[in-house]
């Protein structure tokens, strides 16, 4: 991890509307005063299981992986964060540690803002303290119902919605490289390694996926999207 510093103000960060929309000037002051950027390669540990909270982080660049380690030692991936996530936003007012480690699955960028100030924030400012609700009710929301749609889907459904949601909502293209591993997908979409594999090896086989390496490229998007629907 190294420290960088690109942004001078929250003004002028792409991200500001999401969440410090409703701050006065004092008030950004105050946050960039208390913030951080810290820029990690791929693979590294952003937060421990276990580790205290001591700050409130949001993605600018790249994409991190949540997950909790049972005591087999087994990594369970609760979900996929992009740019513009709020990645501890549900656990800053839970408890003193994490509950799940996070990790950069790519070069990532991460704003680091210290706890106090934002509580300062949530105590003094009723319009800010409603934005952090909203989002928290939001990003609970965005949980439950992608739990319960994968629950519904058999193997090759979950497989389709992987690809569709790397595809629509990560890189915004259909040629992408897939920075999972199998494993990886196995994890995050409850399902076995073997079952991952073999479910890709049959998407390419029907021509709905090409694999080059790392590199998927989606051939026939319709009938993907048909198969999530069909579970």
């Amino acid at each position: 991890m190294r420290i960088k510093s690109d942004i001078l103000s929250c003004k002028t960060c792409v991200y500001r509307q999401l969440l410090f929309g409703d701050l006065n000037d004092f008030e950004y002051n105050l946050v960039n005063q208390a913030r951080k950027e810290m820029l990690f390669k791929r693979g590294e540990v952003i937060k421990k299981e276990g580790e205290e909270v001591t700050s409130f982080l949001y993605l600018r660049k790249g994409l991190v992986k949540l997950y909790k380690t049972d005591h087999h030692g087994k990594d369970h991936i609760l979900s996929i964060n992009k740019p513009g996530d709020f990645v501890n936003l549900l656990n800053i007012f839970s408890g003193l540690k994490y509950r799940y480690s996070i990790t950069a699955l790519e070069d990532t960028l991460v704003c680091d803002v210290e706890l106090i100030v934002l509580e300062h924030l949530v105590r003094t400012n009723g319009n800010f303290s409603l934005r952090v609700l909203n989002r928290m009710s939001r990003v609970s929301d965005e949980i439950i119902d992608s739990r319960f749609d994968q629950s519904q889907k058999q193997v090759k459904g979950r497989i389709a919605q992987i690809l569709l949601f790397f595809a629509d909502q990560i890189y915004h293209i259909d040629k992408f490289q897939l920075l999972l591993t199998r494993r990886e997908i196995g994890e995050l979409l409850s399902i076995t390694t073997e079952n991952t594999i073999r479910t890709f090896s049959e998407f390419r086989l029907d021509g709905l996926i090409a694999i080059d390496g790392k590199t998927i490229s989606i051939l026939d998007k319709e009938r993907l999207k048909a198969i999530n629907k069909s579970g």
